[in-house]
């Protein structure tokens, strides 16, 4: 039988997963576990939903992992977390090699050790040659990014190498973190929290969202498949009026 046209995957594939972790705490705390049990556990489902992304021929997947604000926890979770970066990239960069996986870090850098900034260097130029892209915000925060591309348009203008009138939304991009890569087109929260928490605001404008009631470390592959399931049924028009005979009246 001849494929339909109408065939969302056809129509809209999934390129780029966004996904916000949440939810690692509370899991910890219903099992009288600490803290840093849940973030550990959370790992695992990072695997998970690698393999889940390579099964969907997801492009880029990005992984929430730490935001700027998240300085603002107790010091020994803040710690807890900074060592569970580096014990990640320490075991995994091996195996992220072997998958054809590109590690591929955003954020700020300055409040890192040298150790750390080093680590996340070498990661990244280890997995260079992969050909799916794994991104990692790690005290990243969506108003921070905006901010630092104004203040670097905001420099051209000065130096006089660029006209305010100039500024478009296109050069804006250019200036993103993520320039070289397609905008995400499903973003995942787990948790049951609806917000996003400061997370990637520029390049979300037309992404579609979903919000799962599971917190991050029982979101395995299987709970992966449901998102995506679901992101296939809907409709993306992206401002643009629907075609056919039901749809002829109706806006995005």
């Amino acid at each position: 039988m001849k494929p339909s046209s109408k065939e969302p995957e056809k129509v809209h594939p999934l390129r780029h997963v966004a996904i916000i972790m949440d939810g690692n705490n509370r899991w910890a705390a219903m099992r009288d576990l600490p803290g840093s049990a849940g973030h550990e556990v959370g790992v695992n489902r990072v695997r998970d939903v690698l393999d889940a992304c390579q099964k969907h021929n997801v492009e880029v997947i990005t992984l929430f992992a730490f935001s700027s604000e998240n300085w603002k926890r107790p010091d020994l979770e803040v710690r807890a977390l900074m060592a569970l970066l580096t014990s990640y990239l320490k075991k995994e960069v091996r195996q992220l090699v072997e998958r054809g996986i590109k590690l591929r870090f955003i954020g700020r850098r300055d409040n890192f050790s040298p150790r750390l900034n080093n680590l996340i260097t070498e990661s990244e130029a280890l997995t260079s040659a992969g050909r799916q892209t794994l991104v990692l915000a790690v005290d990243y925060g969506g108003r921070w990014e905006i901010t630092e591309a104004a203040r670097k348009l905001a420099g051209l203008v000065q130096q006089g190498r660029l006209k305010p009138e100039e500024i478009t939304e296109q050069l804006m991009q250019s200036h993103m973190s993520l320039t070289d890569l397609p905008p995400p087109d499903l973003c995942i929260r787990t948790a049951g929290e609806q917000r996003i928490s400061n997370f990637m605001l520029w390049h979300m404008a037309y992404t579609e969202f979903y919000f799962a009631d599971c917190y991050w470390p029982d979101f395995d592959g299987l709970a992966f498949d449901r998102a995506i399931d679901e992101y296939h049924r809907r409709q993306r028009r992206f401002g643009k009026r629907e075609t056919g005979p039901e749809g002829s009246r109706r806006h995005a």
